[in-house]
């Protein structure tokens, strides 16, 4: 201890002044771990975990990024899926595409170094697109229920509701919310990083209000919204089915079904891969005694199963719907010249 002493003593005496001491504070004050203090203590430091984590973000950002470039490439060149329905799809796309270039391979980075290396610039632009990703994708998951449940519900307006000019307009209006609803983050000083998920990411112990109002805004509202949608088209489907004779205006042809299908499918996969990861901020926020006994290894879960739904999507078009399925085979085929 007094070797100890001698050694802090000549540390002072060298010329660091208490300015110097606070500028090293505040540079790494961002960077502090959100988790608690018993989190800590249970550090996801095991080599097979780390491992885990990394083969599940690796795969996540392969297939997102082959995947949703496929589902753009697609939209782009066949005349049959050129739809203004699928202007929604190609923008959950590149929603999922964002961060699979920038903030996952960031959280790899983490991982690989069993912390944040990168400062935090980097963190906060991590975090910025990683919420403007997963509100984009909500967003567009609305606007994909809303333009269904207007196409099949409606079928007489639907030109008109969803016109090209309307559905620029309509994609334009989910990105500037999207925007907005994440522009917050930066005057809460909420986009910090957390050691347990190795992300810089929305720190749920910020402020208990301002967790609530996120997961209600960006969660529950757009899936309520979504659900009535799917609800509706589904007391409809099943009308129209008993009816002995149906109208011809109340039809509904088997590929329109099909495409409502395969999208109530990415809904569903969204709110089952994403509600874990919120009802646990919900649940610390309105009781934050919960946070302490909410175990490390569930919350890394509930993020990495949030983390791997970026690329489901993709996936999801190609196995439910023919139209996708025939244009992945093309490109893929001419990629590799064989048929264009």
């Amino acid at each position: 201890m007094c070797q100890l002493r001698r050694g802090l003593r000549r540390v002072l005496q060298s010329g660091c002044s208490q300015h110097d001491v606070r500028m090293v504070e505040e540079t790494s004050a961002p960077l502090r771990n959100v988790s608690s203090s018993r989190g800590n203590h249970e550090s996801l430091s095991f080599p097979w975990t780390l491992t885990l984590l990394a083969s599940v973000l690796i795969t996540t950002i392969a297939v997102d990024v082959l995947g949703n470039l496929l589902v753009i490439l697609s939209v782009v060149r066949n005349r049959k899926l050129r739809k203004t329905g699928n202007a929604f799809v190609v923008n959950l796309a590149v929603a999922d595409l964002v961060v699979a270039i920038y903030p996952y391979p960031m959280v790899l980075t983490a991982i690989f170094n069993n912390g944040w290396i990168a400062g935090n610039i980097h963190c906060q632009i991590s975090g910025f697109l990683m919420g403007l990703s997963v509100i984009g994708s909500i967003f567009n998951i609305t606007g994909i229920a809303i333009n269904r449940y207007c196409y099949i519900c409606h079928s007489l307006n639907y030109d008109k509701i969803f016109s090209k000019m309307n559905t620029v307009c309509y994609i334009v209006i989910v990105w500037v919310f999207t925007i907005l609803a994440i522009m917050p983050n930066w005057f809460m000083e909420s986009l910090q990083y957390d050691a347990r998920v190795y992300s810089c990411t929305f720190a749920q112990s910020v402020s208990s209000l301002y967790t609530i109002i996120v997961v209600v805004v960006h969660f529950i509202l757009p899936i309520s919204i979504v659900t009535y949608c799917y609800l509706r088209i589904w007391i409809f489907v099943i009308q129209v089915r008993k009816r002995a004779k149906p109208d011809n205006q109340l039809k509904i042809k088997p590929h329109d079904f099909r495409n409502f299908l395969t999208m109530f499918v990415v809904f569903v996969l969204f709110a089952v891969c994403w509600a874990p990861l919120n009802f646990i901020g919900l649940a610390v926020a309105i009781q934050p005694s919960l946070g302490q006994a909410i175990p490390v290894w569930l919350f890394t879960a509930s993020y990495f199963m949030a983390y791997f739904n970026s690329c489901l999507n993709a996936v999801i078009y190609g196995v439910l719907n023919n139209n996708f399925r025939k244009e992945y085979k093309r490109i893929v085929l001419c990629l590799f010249n064989f048929h264009c």
